[in-house]
């Protein structure tokens, strides 16, 4: 092994290439989540639209398999990194402080960030129970949708899981730009509106879908 890759492997195992692997595999999640909306918000054109274009997204076959790879991939790396600078954190910090400060513009995002990630990996789990391994062999996509929003018990907990999530991007997004070195000052302000603008579409946008399904059925 050279020393390129030995120097390589000692930025990833350290605080900051840790840091980095949570901003890249964020990134990645982002722009998937960014895509998948966009595709999910094609319901609003109706059964016919949203179903035809279920069928071309998966006449694609083994490149959606090689995308779910590819995102179970980041997930594990996301969580398990982010897992690990959490118990870094709680050792470096084994006693509470007896008053908590909100210097260093700490928020509620950036305070509750590995319990929102939680949380959002308890959803993933129901969500791919619900839509990705449920049988489809006599039911359209539209259909599968339907049906689920009927519940109203998995509606709640369906919105209430995409202002989780609204959270989590809010300071993630914000978060990741710094790691990947984009914080000049004069860029900080811009580089806000824009974690904030992107956390409100993806959570209003994905939180939308249940409440039009109920307003439609």
């Amino acid at each position: 092994m050279d020393s390129n890759s030995n120097r390589f492997i000692l930025i990833l195992s350290s605080s900051i290439g840790k840091k980095l692997i949570m901003a890249v595999t964020g990134l990645g999640f982002c722009i998937f989540l960014l895509s998948h909306l966009a595709g999910n918000l094609i319901i609003y054109a109706g059964n016919d639209a949203f179903n035809s274009y279920a069928e071309r997204l998966h006449s694609f076959g083994p490149f959606i398999i090689l995308a779910e790879i590819g995102l179970l991939f980041l997930g594990i790396i996301h969580f398990s990194t982010g897992i690990y600078l959490f118990y870094q954190n709680v050792r470096a910090r084994p006693r509470r402080y007896k008053k908590k400060k909100n210097a260093g513009g700490r928020s509620i995002g950036s305070s509750t960030m590995p319990y929102t990630g939680f949380l959002i990996l308890i959803f993933i789990v129901f969500h791919l129970i619900d839509f990705h391994f449920v049988e489809k062999t006599d039911r359209s996509i539209y259909q599968i949708v339907l049906e689920t929003f009927s519940n109203p018990g998995y509606t709640i907990f369906y919105i209430l899981s995409m202002v989780v999530v609204a959270v989590h991007i809010d300071h993630g997004f914000w978060s990741l730009l710094q790691t990947l070195g984009i914080n000049n000052l004069e860029c900080m302000p811009v580089l806000r509106v824009i974690s904030s603008i992107t956390s409100l579409f993806v959570g209003i946008g994905f939180g939308s879908l249940p409440v039009f399904i109920t307003l439609i059925s």
